[in-house]
C-alpha cells in the first residue's frame, strides 16, 4: 500500500522560512531510515503559497485562477513523503518517528488500480501509465 504523509504548513513555512541546518540534518537521517527500509518513494518540501495559485473549475469549462498567498495556513501543505508499506499501522509507526518538535501531518492512502471496479482501467492505459512513470524519473537539480 502506498501512503502520502502530508506535512501541514505553519506560519513559518508560509513566511518562506527554510529549515535550519540542524532540522535538515534530522530530516536527512529520517529519510535515510526510510530509504534503508526500502519504503520511500518520494519526499519533497513545498515553497510558500505566495508562490502558488489555485485554479477553480466551473460549469461549461469555466476556469478561474487565484494567486497565493492563501490565508488559512492550517489548510495548506508544506511538503510530503510518499511511502510504500504493508498497511496503515506500519505507515503510522513511521509517521510517529518524524523528527518534528511541533506541527501536524496527515496520513492518506493513495488509490491503487485495485481500488477501481474490475475492467474500469484497460491494459492499454496501465501500459501507458507504466511507460510514462519509467520514462519520467527525473534527477534532483541544484
Amino acid at each position: 500500500m502506498r501512503f502520502m504523509v502530508i506535512v501541514k504548513a505553519t506560519p513559518e513555512s508560509e513566511a518562506g522560512d527554510m529549515p535550519t541546518p540542524e532540522q535538515l540534518a534530522e530530516m536527512g537521517r529520517y529519510n535515510d531510515e526510510l530509504i534503508k527500509a526500502g519504503i520511500l518513494l518520494a519526499a519533497e518540501g513545498l515553497r510558500a503559497s505566495k508562490e502558488g495559485a489555485r485554479v477553480a473549475f466551473g460549469k461549461n469549462g469555466a476556469r478561474s485562477v487565484k494567486d497565493g498567498p492563501f490565508t488559512e495556513s492550517k489548510e495548506l501543505i508544506a511538503g510530503f513523503w510518499l511511502i510504500q508499506v504493508k498497511d496503515r499501522e506500519e505507515a503510522l509507526a513511521w509517521v510517529k518517528r518524524i523528527p518534528f518538535e511541533e506541527g501536524e501531518v496527515e496520513l492518506r492512502r493513495v488509490a491503487e488500480v485495485s481500488d477501481f471496479p474490475p475492467d474500469s482501467v484497460s491494459d492499454e492505459h496501465l501500459a501507458k501509465e507504466e511507460a510514462w512513470r519509467q520514462a519520467n524519473q527525473k534527477p534532483l537539480t541544484r
